[in-house]
């Protein structure tokens, strides 16, 4: 959809100018297609827009007439001057994270200046990404998420045989997931279909003391794949970025999200508590204390990272990059945490700084973006025991006393946690985006300076 000012003068749209109307509408047409190709694949709205603004300098678009809007659900795009105006819209739908598209649509912006690709080349390219496959197969992708899950289950204080009921658990409700999406079901509803057959499973594991020195601890983790951590992330980029409507947006999607998965888990225990015992206590009861050497939580950390980089879409060639990052960031949490006394806020926070701090020059090492590096990382840090025990001191009151000092305690302990680790995610790189955007502008115009010169570019 276009629209032009009424204050166009009619010569515009005909004669020898109509050639260039339609030039320009295809050149916002490529533009707003790279954009919604970063909008549904959940890289966060600084990103959307360098990029976009970097595709329009290689479309011949000038910087100083050119306007961009992004929101969650649509792209806008004008392009004015004295005497004319024309905007076009792109509606986005279908948001997933795909962090290979993210990456894929930043060197080609790239590419496409440095080798003079024709309009036609750069659609050609546009669609490669559009229609590529995903790097991993589903039933690889469910895999992986089911490690994941039993990775969080380690890392939460659970032995190896209740890591792989977590995993069992997981690999169920992931596929009941994604069969439920592939009927048609609701987003949010399949969430809670699959977080209920997760738990259904794991409720199970309760049963068994002889298997697992920690039956309960399968509870907590086999839900979690399901945890919204690049929304999450996105959001507090966003809001430090000042693209508040969109962050609140995504955060807004984040507690629907997460509020699906409780309902889902919270189902699966009413219905299945035939037994007389008190899951919040036992919750309450579970050790935070690291009782394993730093080499098995490294091991889980890896583990869960690289499981959730396969939900993520990373390029294969960086699952290692990533699992490294992972250990990163748990070990650092946990030595700040536990050794240095200072509690799981900072712990979490020094984790996640240090990974992205990292990540700051590991960026140009490996060409990707950061969040490509980064969000799977730090996503083994999330603090699921202070997040089910808040749930279910909630949904178990009585009317005791204190009861909702404990659910509040946990509830806001969770959350400073997670804010914490994205806070931690976001800081280093928005700094260091300030130093590196003048580089990275230099670049630009003397790579545009040199279309120039061998009569590459020609503007609107």
């Amino acid at each position: 959809m276009e629209t032009e000012s009424m204050n166009a003068p009619a010569a515009a749209t005909v004669g020898a100018d109509g050639h260039d109307v339609l030039l320009l509408r295809r050149k916002l047409d490529l533009l707003l297609r790279s954009g919604k190709l970063l909008v549904e694949s959940a890289a966060d709205t600084n990103r959307v827009v360098r990029n976009m603004e970097r595709v329009a300098a290689y479309l011949g678009i000038p910087e100083e007439k050119l306007h961009i809007e992004v929101s969650y659900t649509m792209l806008i795009v004008n392009v004015s001057d004295e005497a004319h105006s024309y905007s076009k819209f792109q509606k986005c739908s279908g948001h997933s994270v795909n962090m290979a598209t993210i990456s894929a649509i930043s060197k080609l912006s790239w590419r496409a200046i440095e080798c003079d690709y024709s309009l036609d080349r750069y659609e050609q390219e546009l669609e490669k990404i559009a229609s590529a496959p995903r790097n991993y197969g589903d039933w690889l992708v469910a895999v992986g998420a089911a490690l994941a899950c039993g990775g969080f289950c380690k890392l939460f204080g659970g032995d190896w045989p209740a890591f792989m009921f977590a995993s069992l658990c997981a690999f169920v409700g992931f596929v009941t997931r994604r069969q439920c999406i592939a009927f048609g079901i609701n987003h949010y509803m399949s969430v809670v279909l699959s977080a209920f057959v997760a738990t259904c499973l794991a409720y199970a594991s309760t049963f068994a003391a002889g298997f697992s020195d920690t039956p309960y601890h399968p509870l907590l983790a086999c839900a979690l794949f399901i945890v919204p951590g690049v929304p999450l992330i996105n959001f507090v980029d966003d809001l430090m970025d000042n693209y508040l409507q969109v962050g609140l947006v995504r955060a807004a999607n984040v507690m629907v999200t997460v509020g699906a998965m409780a309902f889902g888990i919270v189902s699966a225990i009413r219905i299945l508590s035939v037994q007389e015992i008190n899951i919040d206590k036992k919750f309450s009861e579970l050790s935070m204390t690291p009782h394993d050497t730093y080499l098995a939580y490294a091991l889980a950390a890896a583990i869960a990272a690289m499981g959730f980089s396969m939900i993520f879409n990373i390029p294969r060639r960086l699952l290692w990059v990533v699992a490294v990052g992972g250990i990163i960031a748990v070990c650092t949490r946990n030595f700040v945490n536990f050794d240095l006394g200072y509690g799981p806020v900072i712990g979490s926070f020094a984790g996640a700084f240090a990974v992205s701090l990292i990540a700051v020059k590991a960026v140009h090492v490996f060409h990707v973006p950061n969040h490509v590096l980064t969000i799977p990382s730090v996503i083994p840090m999330i603090p699921g025991v202070l997040m089910y025990r808040s749930l279910f001191a909630l949904i178990n009151m009585g009317g005791v006393v204190g009861e909702v000092t404990v659910a509040v305690y946990n509830g806001i302990n969770s959350a400073l946690i997670i804010l914490a680790i994205a806070v931690g995610v976001a800081f280093p790189n928005i700094i260091a985006r300030r130093y590196i955007a003048k580089d990275r502008r230099r670049f630009l115009e003397r790579e545009l300076q040199l279309r120039r010169e061998r009569g590459k570019f020609i503007e609107w």
